[in-house]
């Protein structure tokens, strides 16, 4: 398990490094002028130039690949050229929105799809089984840039039950939270559904049956823990692809989050402010990925990583 820990770990900073350089570059090759943007068309050439190099833009992109790599790994993400205020300051500001919305999605994810898939597995073909599966099926269907106006139309402007866009109480996030999670919770059902049908046939699933216990005891106790592998998995990916996947969502509700953040540094051709973004989405992707895998030696000990 140490062994296997310290593998990824060492991995960690190639996929890192590979990131950021990624990143830079792909940044630098969108097209739009950052100065021209900031000073307007009629700007003077001279006051172009002027803020050109006070930005460091002036230089070759190579040194300024290696500028923004050296100044990165000394936790220097560098300052916006806009607000003028720290990368890492504007981004610590909006990270805990983010985590929050991809908490609560997957929360919704959770509370919906475990119970769906469980049932649909113990009473397989019936009329609930292919209801749930169908249902699971416009949840795929349905993006969230479609989903989300549709939820603000029916519970925000036509009954006025919650609020329309920004960030407050708990009123402010259900829509949020249920637009992220829709897709997540179809596809966590039928990973639920297709894993249980596999315990239930298993030989140990048989002997706690014929032991008298209860079936509510070998459906959770035996089964259901035992077909938490995939579903871990799928949580994990899907948490990392949450924290991008919310650039939509946080985009159409107006919530203050690094999704909306991110936009806004794309519009106005922020590149120290969308490098440190992307660098963010990335660095929490990893991260979630590795413990994901260390929660699989929790819910089944009969993994070791050599």
């Amino acid at each position: 398990m140490k062994n296997y820990i310290t593998k990824r770990l060492l991995l960690f900073f190639p996929v890192v490094i590979g990131v950021m350089t990624f990143v830079f570059f792909m940044i630098h090759l969108v097209p739009g002028d950052p100065v021209e943007l900031m000073l307007g068309e009629n700007a003077m050439d001279s006051d172009r130039e002027r803020l050109r190099t006070d930005l460091g833009l002036n230089k070759p992109i190579i040194n300024q690949y290696l500028t923004f790599m050296f100044n990165a790994f000394k936790g220097d993400l560098g300052r916006s050229i806009h607000s003028k205020m720290p990368v890492f300051t504007v981004i610590a500001e909006r990270f805990p929105s983010t985590i929050e919305l991809a908490l609560c999605a997957i929360f919704v994810a959770v509370i919906i799809s475990i119970p769906l898939g469980v049932i649909a597995a113990y009473k397989q073909k019936s009329i609930f089984d292919n209801g749930s599966m169908v249902i699971s099926l416009f949840g795929i269907s349905m993006p969230s840039f479609w989903l989300g106006p549709i939820l603000i139309i029916i519970f925000s402007i036509k009954f006025g039950w919650l609020p329309v866009s920004g960030r407050g109480g708990i009123s402010y996030i259900i829509l949020p939270s249920i637009t992220l999670g829709t897709a997540l919770s179809a596809i966590l059902t039928r990973m639920t559904r297709s894993s249980m049908l596999d315990c239930l046939k298993e030989e140990y699933v048989s002997t706690a049956r014929a032991k008298g216990l209860s079936e509510k005891v070998v459906i959770i106790k035996h089964a259901l823990a035992n077909a938490m592998i995939p579903i871990i998995t799928i949580v994990g990916l899907q948490s990392g692809a949450l924290l991008s996947g919310a650039i939509i969502t946080e985009t159409i509700f107006s919530w203050p989050g690094i999704g909306r953040l991110t936009i806004q540094a794309i519009n106005t051709r922020d590149y120290p402010l969308l490098q440190g973004c992307v660098l963010i989405i990335a660095l929490s992707y990893v991260t979630v990925n590795l413990l994901t895998d260390i929660l699989y030696a929790y819910f089944d000990p009969r993994i070791k990583y050599e």
